[in-house]
């Protein structure tokens, strides 16, 4: 079974707006914060997107 606990949800948050995407991640893989390129449906178009604590 998998088991272990190294995905984690994480919160991604528009720079543009208030709207969220919520994904997981592997922390010893990316350790770092993650950014996207993700539509924004308040502003209608592609914005970036990046993970909040």
């Amino acid at each position: 079974m998998a088991r272990g606990g190294k995905r984690v949800q994480v919160k991604l948050k528009s720079t543009e707006s208030s709207y969220c995407y919520y994904t997981t991640k592997n922390k010893t893989k990316t350790p770092g914060r993650l950014e996207f390129r993700k539509y924004d449906p308040f502003v209608r178009r592609h914005v970036i997107f990046k993970e909040a604590k």
